[in-house]
């Protein structure tokens, strides 16, 4: 046991069940919005969805996991993993925190303070990070609402912090022009918390059901009355805090789900049209039909260019999602890498971070952030607002495609090189990231040599972003960029071309007027 145990949860202080039986005045509301259209709740009527331009254009957003695994810090999977007798959590929390059937995960909640939780200090370091938008943890599997509930006692409004942080860092995240998101990871609350069922725990104890139930097996389909809930507490999101990206996880797969998810798109995509707004889905796998909302690979990649805009959720930890004491971090280099990996191929890359129990932000997190924020001040030119060129790169190095496969990643070198354009009025700007820089000073272009053929034109203009004009050289191997002395940012080289126009002999520079 620690020297200073944590102070429990007492039962009595506890705030009275919320009912959420009867759900026919809220279903009956949301089929209301769903009838008025424009969208109906089928394929082909979500398959008319289209992204927003904002969204093509952001390219990178920040997700925060943040609740009450802080506080145990043993990754965001605690709730299930402590109450698996398989799982070394299991004997990890036995004997810090002694049986579960006296100290369970819902103890943890008087701990998870955020008593230092500043929202406008976190929408500060996002906004300096270049971030575009920002997708907190509304709910994660653990059934504990990060966000003010009709629906459940079990908030942060009503326990731990007893405030609406998610609400206060969506107002913080208007005040510095960035676009609120939400994700919710609810669905897997069906089975979440089942392995307290099958021993002496306090998931059994009936006083706590509403928080720890359903915990039924996973072989089983959810039943309505969790179907119900799992769609008006998403709904409850949308109508609070108008989240202009929707994040959900894996487990909306499941068969059971479909109509259920047929009706959130429509509501949403019907509520986004009366605010005015354009906004995002994100699902996995295989859960909403293509077309009808944006593809999500976690900790992925992509083999080349999809045709349609897709994200990459990932983090800068290797291990672990939530704040744990011994973070294996990537580099900026790999952060950095993956961004212009993720753009290159017509994807955004929505990098998470994890707070601290006493809501801080730690400062190795930081400090890539910082980094990030730092590259993107010399290089956002290619990644804001691009597109994906003729091919997305050359390189030596093999990116593995698929989904959790970030651990995977070679290290980049200076012969790995990402392309992204942006079509201009006149011509056509085109951009080689070198992924590292180069030792002898020198950047090889391969894909730019005249045998090639990609290019099509004639340069018109050189630079070296960070830098200005540099003197270069094209035979039909490679064209040849004599880099400056002192590279413009901490990871690799931008080279941005200007094509000759193709019908306009003037030049008009978009960035310039």
């Amino acid at each position: 046991m620690p020297d200073s145990p944590l102070e429990p949860l007492d039962p009595v202080s506890l705030p009275p069940r919320v009912d959420v039986s009867d759900n026919s005045a809220a279903l009956a509301a949301v089929q209301a919005v769903i009838d008025a259209g424009p969208f109906s709740s089928t394929w082909d009527s979500l398959r008319e969805y289209e992204v927003p331009l904002w969204y093509r254009d952001a390219k990178f957003g920040i997700f925060i996991h943040w609740g009450i695994p802080s506080v145990p810090a043993q990754g965001e999977w605690y709730s299930r993993t402590m109450y698996l007798e398989a799982d070394r959590a299991f004997e990890h929390h036995r004997e810090t925190y002694g049986p579960h059937n006296e100290f369970g995960y819902k103890d943890f909640i008087p701990s998870f303070t955020m008593d230092r939780f500043d929202p406008a200090e976190w929408a500060e370091v996002f906004r300096r990070a270049g971030a575009q938008f920002i997708v907190p943890v509304a709910e994660h599997h653990d059934g504990f609402a990060m966000y003010d509930t009709a629906r459940s006692r079990w908030s942060a409004a009503q326990m731990g912090p007893r405030k609406d942080v998610f609400g206060e860092l969506m107002t913080a995240v208007d005040g510095a022009w960035m676009v609120r998101g939400a994700s919710s990871h609810r669905a897997e609350h069906w089975f979440f918390m089942n392995g307290g069922m099958r021993f002496d725990s306090d998931v059994r104890d009936a006083r706590f059901s509403d928080f720890y139930g359903p915990a039924q097996r996973e072989e089983t389909a959810p039943n309505e009355l969790f179907l119900e809930d799992w769609l008006l507490r998403t709904v409850e999101i949308i109508d609070q805090y108008r989240p202009q990206v929707l994040w959900f996880d894996w487990w909306l797969e499941q068969p059971a789900f479909e109509p259920y998810i047929r009706k959130l798109a429509a509501y949403y995509y019907n509520r986004a049209h009366e605010w005015g707004r354009g906004v995002v889905i994100n699902y996995k796998w295989t859960a909403f039909a293509e077309g009808s909302a944006v593809y999500d690979i976690e900790r992925g990649a992509m083999p080349g260019i999809r045709p349609d805009v897709w994200q990459n959720d990932s983090s800068v930890g290797k291990t672990s999602w939530g704040w744990i004491e011994d973070h294996d971090y990537k580099s900026l280099d790999d952060l950095i890498g993956e961004l212009v990996d993720v753009v290159a191929k017509n994807g955004n890359l929505l990098l998470n971070i994890g707070p601290t129990a006493d809501g801080t932000i730690a400062p190795a997190e930081r400090e890539l952030l910082e980094g990030i924020g730092d590259w993107l001040t010399v290089n956002g030119e290619a990644i804001f607002g691009s597109r994906p060129w003729l091919i997305p790169g050359e390189g030596p190095t093999e990116v593995v495609a698929g989904s959790m496969i970030d651990d995977a990643f070679a290290p980049y070198t200076s012969e790995d090189v990402r392309f992204t354009t942006r079509p201009d009025v006149t011509g056509d700007y085109v951009y080689a990231t070198l992924l590292r820089w180069p030792d002898d000073g020198v950047a090889r272009i391969r894909s730019w040599g005249t045998a090639s053929g990609l290019l099509g034109r004639r340069i018109a203009e050189l630079t070296v972003l960070g830098h200005g004009a540099a003197e270069w050289t094209q035979d039909a191997d490679a064209l040849c960029v004599t880099l400056p002395e002192t590279p413009p940012s901490a990871v690799g080289v931008v080279v941005k071309l200007f094509l000759e126009p193709v019908h306009e002999p003037a030049r008009k520079d978009f960035l310039h007027g």
